[in-house]
């Protein structure tokens, strides 16, 4: 693909990104290279896991027997897994003492559609904690309010090991995550400053944008270019184009952890595109 810079094959471990789906819209090509590094699911999923706050916990009920029932409660990670605090006076305590079976699930906020908003759900069994000391660090950790009530007797420590992850991550996103994946995967180091990122560029380097994506794309002229997400491999940004909005990716030249190292990154690319494109200044 012409202007799509190659990478080395240590680089391309990740799954690839898929084209974006969507139905009753003429598919068009993509107009970056799709097998440059980007994010698995399971990474996806368990970055959003990672940073939700909450989540609905799923049980059976005993009485009436057999049916859903959903609770808010707060959780902790506990090598991937999530642990709760929870009272034995809950109803969902109760049902977790006659069937094991659950789900949890997290979802994204923001002022998007929900529907488009990414989101996981954990399915597996939950299991009262043996040894709660790591249950309790891990789970007061994330949520230190909770430590009025951690002492209470008739609070225990659960743990539900999934079985089966199933990621949205928006519209035309979305598979079953295989469990060698989920156990391979790290939360991404750069989710937590991604706003303030995002933020950034689209408020200040909105010309090296259009350069981003006029160099390493088959975009050709830009109007307007806005970064929608970026993570430890490269970001993303959804440009103007004759032929309306399109997605483009633009990756890395090596791995990002950290706030400034993505912005070394970013200017790395900036130097790139202008010698490419034959251009000095961004304007």
């Amino acid at each position: 693909m012409r202007g799509v810079p190659r990478y080395t094959p240590a680089m391309t471990a990740p799954p690839r990104h898929q084209p974006p789906g969507g139905a009753r819209r003429p598919r068009q090509a993509l107009l970056y290279d799709p097998s440059i590094p980007t994010p698995s699911h399971a990474e996806r999923a368990l970055t959003l896991l990672a940073a939700a706050p909450d989540g609905m916990l799923s049980t059976l009920t005993s009485d009436p027997a057999g049916y859903p029932y959903g609770s808010l409660v707060l959780f902790g990670l506990l090598q991937r897994d999530p642990v709760f605090l929870i009272s034995g006076l809950a109803a969902h305590t109760r049902n977790l003492k006659a069937d094991q079976r659950a789900s949890l699930l997290v979802r994204e906020s923001g002022p998007k559609n929900p529907l488009a908003l990414g989101r996981v759900t954990l399915v597996g069994r939950c299991e009262p904690v043996a040894d709660p000391s790591e249950a309790r660090a891990v789970f007061l950790g994330r949520n230190p309010s909770a430590k009025f009530y951690a002492d209470f007797g008739d609070f225990s420590y659960w743990r539900l090991r999934p079985e089966r992850i199933r990621y949205i991550g928006g519209f035309g996103r979305m598979s079953w995550p295989d469990l060698d994946g989920w156990r391979a995967a790290q939360p991404d180091p750069i989710a937590p400053h991604a706003q303030g990122i995002l933020a950034h560029m689209n408020d200040d380097h909105a010309a090296a944008l259009r350069l981003y994506c006029e160099a390493f794309s088959e975009s050709g002229p830009v109007e307007q270019a806005t970064m929608t997400g970026v993570d430890r491999y490269g970001f993303e940004m959804s440009a103007q184009t004759a032929d309306g909005p399109r997605p483009i990716r633009v990756a890395f030249r090596q791995t990002a952890t950290t706030p400034g190292e993505v912005r070394s990154a970013l200017v790395t690319l900036v130097a790139a595109a202008r010698e490419r494109l034959g251009v000095t200044s961004t304007g």
